[in-house]
């Protein structure tokens, strides 16, 4: 059972879809199994993440981009792909350290999350983009 998420994003940033995989998982019938995952793209990531409060989503963003800045940044002077422009090189730097794919259990037809947790896409371009997010559920039943 596959399905391809499509998600509009409006630069960097954390975006829950958590609501759309749910229904998504429900409507398949899946009593137990495992939901997997995948970003079609190699500029954002996946992250199972905090739901509650938003200023975690963020910290998130402002931790990352601290770590890995723009390539305008002198501490940044050593990159040589800047072409796709000053956020390119460092989104895929994000990407490859951050999850790309996650693996969630369904148990009596629902995700198994934790209260306070949510599915996101981690945009790590700043300009708004279309991602595709595969996903497929393996089932026990």
């Amino acid at each position: 059972m596959a399905h391809l998420f499509t998600l509009n994003t409006n630069g960097a940033g954390l975006y829950d879809f958590t609501a759309h995989v749910t229904a998504w998982v429900a409507q398949r019938g899946v009593r137990e199994g495992v939901l997997t995952l995948f970003v079609r793209h190699t500029s954002c990531s996946l992250l199972i993440q905090e739901n509650a409060d938003p200023e975690v989503q963020t910290d998130l963003h402002n931790f990352f981009h601290r770590l890995v800045p723009p390539t305008t940044d002198p501490s940044m002077s050593y990159l040589t792909h800047t072409y796709e422009g000053p956020d390119d090189m460092p989104a895929h730097i994000k990407a490859a350290l951050l999850p790309v794919s996650l693996s969630i259990p369904v148990s009596e037809g629902r995700l198994v999350l934790g209260t306070w947790q949510g599915i996101y896409l981690f945009e790590h371009r700043h300009a708004p983009h279309t991602r595709h997010v595969a996903a497929h559920v393996a089932s026990d039943d």
